[in-house]
């Protein structure tokens, strides 16, 4: 009956810490989402007002929205680094970053040194 007792024990603080490992895994990833969210936010924001012929628009450039990207991610308290931030078409600022996860509690079962990645796109508009 001991035996039995203390498999059972090992069985629920084995599904207990694979729970807790993996509920940290998933607040991690979204607040890596956020975190890219934001930079690519601030890189929209870094357009440069070019007047020409037709009027005046919003310009982005690949500098601008790394500069303002690095500025969110300098900010943050999470260990982030930027993976890539670019416009394509002057009007659209594509920010990735990336995080590592560790999990909380050690353990055999869930791996430790996860490498998570989000990537968000911001677009400027001037009316």
């Amino acid at each position: 009956m001991l035996p039995l007792i203390i498999g059972f024990g090992l069985i629920a603080a084995t599904l207990v810490i694979v729970t807790v490992d993996l509920t940290d895994l998933y607040i991690a990833q979204k607040q890596t989402d956020a975190l890219a969210d934001a930079a690519a936010l601030a890189g929209a924001d870094g357009f440069t007002l070019v007047a020409d012929g037709t009027g005046v628009r919003a310009q982005l450039d690949d500098a601008g929205v790394r500069r303002s990207a690095m500025s969110v991610l300098d900010a943050s308290p999470h260990d982030a680094r930027l993976v890539s931030a670019t416009t394509s078409d002057g009007a659209t600022s594509s920010v990735t970053v990336a995080t590592r996860w560790d999990p909380p509690i050690g353990s055999f079962v869930v791996p430790g040194g996860v490498t998570l990645t989000a990537s968000a796109t911001g677009r400027t508009a001037l009316n």
